[in-house]
C-alpha cells in the first residue's frame, strides 16, 4: 500500500472519528433539516481566544496505557501567535519539570470548505510534525481526534480544549485503546493569564 493511500484511509478513519464522537455532528449531518454549508458557523476565529502568552502548567502521565498512576508535574509558557489573519497560527510551549524539559510547537490550520481545524503537534526532541488532528470547537468546547501509533499498537487520541474565559483555559490529552469506548487522560493542562 503506497504511503498516499495509507494517508488517505488514516485521515478518513480521523474524520470518520471525529464525526461520531463529535455531539450531534452526525445526526446534523445526516438530518434533513440540517442547514446547508453556506448557512453553516464560520469556525475560522474559533482559536483567538488563545492568542497570547500563557503560564501553563502540565501534568503529564509517565506511562499511559499500562495502569500507571504516576505522574509528572511541568510549568512554563505558551505564546500563540495569528497567522492568516486567525484562518491558522502558531504555538510554542515551553516547559520544564523534575522530568525534564519540553519544547513543543503547535500549527493549526483552518480548512474553509469541512470548517474544521488540523491541530499538528512537533516537538525539539525528535524535530518530526505529526498527523494532524481533526476537529472543531462546539457549545464552548473544542474536540480533536487522531489516530497514531503507540507502543506498536494503533490507539485513538483525543485533545478537549474547555473551560475557556479571557484568562484561562483547560487542554486534555487522552489516549483510548478501545476504539473510542473508553479514554485514558495523559495530558492535563491548565493556561493562565
Amino acid at each position: 500500500m503506497t504511503n498516499a493511500l495509507r494517508h488517505s484511509r488514516v485521515h478518513l478513519l480521523i474524520l470518520g472519528l471525529a464525526m461520531a464522537m463529535a455531539p450531534g455532528r452526525a445526526a446534523a449531518q445526516t438530518s434533513p433539516a440540517a442547514p446547508p454549508a453556506s448557512a453553516q458557523r464560520d469556525a475560522s476565529h474559533d482559536f483567538d481566544f488563545e492568542f497570547g502568552d500563557w503560564k501553563v502548567r502540565i501534568s503529564r502521565l509517565v506511562s499511559p496505557l499500562s495502569g500507571s498512576t504516576n505522574w509528572v508535574e511541568y510549568t512554563g509558557t505558551s505564546v500563540v501567535r495569528r497567522v492568516w489573519d486567525g484562518r491558522a497560527n502558531l504555538g510554542e510551549l515551553e516547559v520544564a519539570g523534575t522530568a525534564g524539559r519540553i519544547q513543543g510547537l503547535s500549527l493549526r490550520l483552518y480548512n474553509p470548505e469541512s470548517r474544521q481545524w488540523a491541530v499538528h503537534w512537533a516537538n525539539s526532541r525528535d524535530g518530526a510534525l505529526g498527523l494532524p488532528m481533526i476537529g472543531g470547537f462546539s457549545d464552548g468546547v473544542g474536540r480533536f481526534y487522531d489516530q497514531e501509533m503507540f507502543n506498536g499498537r494503533a490507539v485513538f487520541v483525543r485533545f478537549i480544549f474547555s473551560d475557556i474565559t479571557p484568562t484561562t483555559f483547560r487542554l486534555e490529552q487522552a489516549f483510548s485503546a478501545d476504539g473510542g469506548k473508553t479514554w485514558e487522560p495523559n495530558w492535563i493542562a491548565s493556561f493562565t493569564r
